[in-house]
Order: structure tokens, then sequence, then C-alpha cells
């Protein structure tokens, strides 16, 4: 194993309409004020930025974001990362029809009914570009794995809160 290597993968199962969510996911300039650990977002041309990025662990990365894939109509966005990570992320939003309830594999849920909920599989190949974590990749691959299940747990909370209309973020929560 290689532990400068991370292969993410989860399901969020969210309480409102596919395109809803997608266009929120599309909208990068956005998740500073529904996602507490992307602290800013910095565009650096079309289809291109920067997101500053610290979540519980006590560093903060610099990451750009290219967009590699963008196509609503099978609700897939990806981009390739550079900077402090490098790889790829993509968000794959397709209608659910339990209408976002919680579900085997969804990392908690915005309850609904009537079939109007989505579901976002969230895929990600990584590697640090940072010196840093790559030195201390070995003895802190768990901790780095946790910090990053915590980011994408808030993250939903959060996105579920703004498409409810939940307003700004708080820094609570976990």
């Amino acid at each position: 194993m290689d532990p400068n290597h991370y292969r993410f993968r989860g399901v969020w199962r969210l309480a409102a309409p596919a395109p809803a969510v997608y266009a929120a996911l599309e909208d990068v300039r956005s998740y500073p004020l529904w996602w507490p650990e992307i602290r800013e977002v910095r565009p650096t041309g079309e289809d291109r930025g920067d997101v500053v990025v610290r979540a519980l662990l006590p560093y903060r990365l610099v990451i750009g974001l290219v967009a590699s894939r963008r196509d609503p109509d099978a609700g897939v966005l990806e981009v390739t990362m550079r900077g402090d990570l490098t790889g790829w992320t993509r968000f794959t939003v397709t209608p659910d029809a339990t209408g976002g309830s919680v579900g085997a594999g969804s990392a908690g849920g915005a309850g609904g009914a009537g079939g109007a909920g989505s579901r976002v599989l969230f895929e990600e190949d990584t590697r640090p570009g940072k010196p840093l974590l790559r030195r201390l990749a070995l003895p802190l691959h768990p901790l780095f794995r946790a910090n990053h299940a915590v980011m994408m747990r808030r993250g939903r909370r959060g996105l579920a809160a703004h498409l409810a209309g939940g307003g700004r973020r708080t820094t609570s929560g976990g």
C-alpha cells in the first residue's frame, strides 16, 4: 500500500431535487457559505480556481481546481487538482426515489418524502503535493482519512441546510 495514495468514495442522500443539488455543487464560489472546511475560493481563470481548505487537523491546504467535466445531463462534475493535493474529484448527482432519506452508505441524511431527493456519489483519487504531508503519510494515514471523513460529513450537512434555505454556515457541528 502506498501511504501517499488516497481513494475516497461516499454517498450523500439529500432531500432536494437533483438539478438543485447539481447547481449548488457547480457553484464552487458559494462553497464557503455552506461547507465549513472550505475557507476561501479564489477564481484564477475560466473554469479554474484555488480553494483554501482547513479541517480539524492544524494545517491548511491550497488546492488548484480545473474543471475537467461538467455534464448536467449526466449529473457529473469533475475537477483535476494541483498544488497541496494532486489528482481528481468527481460528484455524480442523480435523482433518488427515496426522497433523500438516510440509507446504507450515506453520510447522514436530511430526511424527506415524496421522491424529490437526490443521491450524490463522491469519488476522489488523490496524492499529497505538500512535502510535509508526504513525509507524515505513513504514521498519520488513518488520521488523514478520518479528517477527510469529518470534512465530508460536514459538507453534506452544510449542503443539506443550504438547499433547505438554512442560510450561512456555522462553525460548530461535526
